[in-house]
């Protein structure tokens, strides 16, 4: 029997906006629930990490003055929020999913243990990974390439607003260089934006290529996983 394809999943919170200034638009929400149940129904297992980023804008203003730690903090919690509804969207489609938060709220998400993620991707069922690490100082996507790497994943993809790595901002510059392959070292070494320095050494060391991807084009996340459509990679 062929061994399922792993991946993990990392959406920005902002993805989740739609056209809005901040918080959650559920048609949009709706449409990245239903591109992640096309990856679900091809018989890969998804570990899924969806930022906070939508939510935290909102409450930025509030947040200053206030220390780093619990400005982190905040965000986490932020993240979890949008891991509930993305579950909620999830499941109403068919999809059944569990969320494991970083910081203990056993009312409504279980604790991360991962032995018991692994049960669920087992069963057949996404789980979403809230909470980022459960630490200040770390990002979403140091979170995402922590948890891939705990979960042997053999990809991470990272859906965003544009089709991939380019050597400056295409929406400022139409001629700017895409990347369709490119080494972890270049990624850091030209300081491209795509990821944090962080996110990026631990996926060279754990040695899992990273694709990042539209996740606003229709089935654009199913046909970077198969090697096809426009993305790049990092590897």
């Amino acid at each position: 029997m062929k061994e399922k394809k792993r991946i993990l999943l990392k959406i920005s919170g902002e993805s989740l906006m739609g056209d809005s200034n901040y918080g959650l638009n559920v048609s949009t929400t709706k449409f990245i629930a239903n591109e992640i149940k096309k990856i679900f129904n091809s018989n890969i297992e998804i570990c899924l990490i969806i930022g906070g980023g939508n939510i935290f804008r909102g409450i930025r203003g509030a947040a200053e003055g206030i220390d780093r730690s619990t400005s982190d903090y905040m965000g986490m919690l932020a993240t979890i929020m949008n891991a509930l509804s993305m579950q909620s969207i999830l499941e109403t489609i068919g999809v059944p999913t569990r969320v494991q938060s970083a910081i203990n709220m056993s009312q409504i998400a279980e604790p991360y243990i991962r032995r018991k993620a692994v049960r669920h991707l087992e069963k057949n069922r996404i789980v979403i990974f809230a909470a980022g690490t459960g630490n200040p100082f770390f990002s979403t996507d140091t979170a995402a390439s922590l948890r891939a790497s705990e979960m042997n994943c053999s990809l991470i993809i990272k859906a965003t607003k544009v089709d991939g790595i380019y050597d400056e901002d295409p929406v400022n510059n139409t001629k700017a260089k895409h990347y369709k392959n490119i080494s972890y070292d270049e990624v850091l070494n030209k300081n491209l934006k795509v990821m944090d320095s962080t996110a990026i050494s631990l996926a060279k060391e754990s040695q899992i290529p990273i694709l990042i991807t539209n996740i606003n084009r229709k089935n654009s996340i199913l046909e970077s996983i198969k090697g096809i459509g426009k993305f790049s990679k990092i590897s």
